[in-house]
């Protein structure tokens, strides 16, 4: 038998108005149990759903209680006793539990389970009787035995006496004895006429009709009691109580039967009812939401239709902007062509001053070698001078050349010095316009650069807009089928709210149906 563990001495209390339902296979697995019953147990509907039935089972109850209710129910017979259960924590709680077999052709396929509250003197009652049953287990001479979950004997005195006190047919044998030794009065006086014959005749008159009537008052107050049960639940009143009468009477095992049925339709339409209220708050908020659902999904529907505008309208300022950066494109590759053209014109002008820098260098030589020719002019014409000095009279004509030779060439040394004067600030000139046009070739070289630069920043944003147009032109087109997904959520979100709204009503018709019984 399975062991639960741990165990605590604390008892759990629960409402004497609640009905512990829930069902189970032939093998004692549940398939079905009620919100008050997994409450009490302290177990998830997920924990019980798919379990063994033992697992509340409390190591205190013995194995000859559930012995007895497996034996009787798998006869296709009901069981009522009481069991003491253990919650997930440890804790325990008593039940009187009505076991009902569930009949397919004959065969149980399954079994019903209601529980009820019992009072203090019934769990009492069970804690000394399991008591008894464990001793006697432990000691091994059993006097008592649980059958179809009461109690037996096992001695044969006690269910004879048990017979005489509760047994109907006993009680009329009983009934009946007076008028059989009234019978034999008129035998044992001797009488022979016709007073022994109006003797015995009112005997049995008199003892018949006691004995009717004593039977008949047996019968008719459990008859009434079990009419009374039966039109209550006819009235669908599923409250309505009547004494329960002794197993032994001839209409005992009805009444418990008739009580046990009022049980099980009081448990099955409690149920039903607490799902049906669950039921209807559930369908009312699913039809609330989906009005919600509705309300949003035509509220996004309208700003789909705008941001289908607005993209629309970004695509053709995408489109403009991207024709803007290929003309600038276009502008700036024309701009770096003119950039690298001056940059070659400044180019060819340096290498002409250049050129002009080199005459200019070669100029200078030639005034050097003038001067030179100028300076040994003088040097040959002060020779002559002397030597025509030297002549006398025949050296004076030379003296004369020799002087105008000399001062031409002082004149041509004086000429070659501002020449060479001259093409000195025209070197120096050229050489700085030289720097000048380096410098400059050197800043169009980097305005070509730039430029170049530009042109490739340009052409990566007229890709970039390109690859912008086309992600916005997906993103138009996701937003017209989104717009279009919304408008048919929208219409299938109206579809949903109109069927939770007749799924509300359909459930209130039900419960209406339902109100018919009284469980409460």
């Amino acid at each position: 038998m399975r062991v639960n563990l741990p165990v605590s001495n604390n008892e759990y209390d629960f409402p004497a108005d609640e009905l512990l339902m829930s069902t189970t296979d032939t093998k004692g697995v549940l398939t079905h149990c009620n919100a008050p019953f997994a409450r009490v147990s302290g177990f998830t509907m997920e924990e019980l759903m798919g379990q063994p039935h033992n697992m509340i089972r409390h190591p205190d109850m013995p194995p000859e209680a559930y012995k007895d209710m497996w034996s009787t129910i798998g006869r296709g017979r009901s069981w009522t006793g009481f069991v003491k259960n253990r919650r997930k924590n440890g804790d325990f709680y008593w039940v009187q539990a009505h076991v009902t077999p569930i009949m397919r052709q004959g065969k149980p396929v399954g079994y019903l389970s209601v529980r009820t509250k019992p009072t203090r003197e019934q769990i009492q009652a069970a804690e000394a009787l399991y008591a008894r049953v464990k001793q006697e287990r432990e000691s091994g001479r059993q006097t008592i035995v649980i059958h179809a979950g009461g109690v037996r004997s096992t001695r044969v005195w006690d269910n004879v006496r048990k017979c005489y006190r509760t047994g109907p047919t006993v009680r009329l044998a009983v009934m009946l004895l007076p008028l059989m030794l009234v019978s034999l009065v008129p035998g044992w006086m001797g009488w022979n006429d016709g007073t022994a014959m109006a003797l015995q005749t009112l005997a049995w008159l008199v003892t018949a009709g006691l004995v009717l009537a004593r039977y008949h008052a047996s019968m008719t107050l459990p008859i009434r009691s079990l009419r009374r049960l039966l039109n209550g639940m006819a009235a669908g009143d599923l409250t309505h109580h009547e004494p329960t009468l002794p197993m032994t009477h001839v209409l005992g095992k009805v009444m418990a039967r008739v009580q046990r049925l009022q049980l099980n339709i009081r448990a099955v339409v409690g149920d039903a009812m607490e799902e049906m209220e669950r039921f209807s708050s559930i369908s009312a908020e699913i039809a609330q939401s989906a009005q919600d659902l509705s309300g949003r999904a035509e509220s996004q529907a309208s700003s789909l239709e705008e941001s289908a505008a607005a993209m629309e309208q970004m695509s053709s300022t995408v489109e403009n902007s991207n024709e803007a950066a290929q003309k600038v494109l276009r502008e700036s590759q024309h701009s770096a062509d003119l950039a690298r053209q001056g940059g070659d014109a400044v180019t060819d002008v340096g290498q002409v001053v250049q050129s002009i820098e080199q005459s200019s260098r070669k100029m200078g030589q030639i005034i050097s070698t003038i001067e030179g020719i100028a300076f040994q002019t003088n040097i040959l014409a002060l020779n002559a001078a002397v030597e025509a000095a030297r002549a006398g009279e025949q050296g004076r004509g030379f003296a004369v050349v020799a002087s105008e030779v000399r001062s031409l060439a002082q004149r041509s040394s004086e000429a070659a010095k501002e020449i060479q004067s001259l093409i000195g600030e025209s070197a120096t000139n050229i050489e700085r316009g030289a720097r000048l046009m380096q410098s400059a070739s050197q800043t169009i070289g980097q305005v070509v650069e730039s430029v170049t630069h530009v042109n490739a920043l340009m052409g990566q944003m007229g890709v970039a807009a390109r690859e912008q147009a086309d992600g916005i032109s997906q993103v138009n087109e996701a937003v017209t089928l989104l717009d279009r997904d919304t408008q048919q959520n929208a219409a299938l979100a109206e579809q949903s709210a109109a069927s939770s709204r007749a799924m509300s009503d359909s459930a209130a018709v039900l419960g209406r149906t339902l109100e018919v019984f009284r469980v409460d």
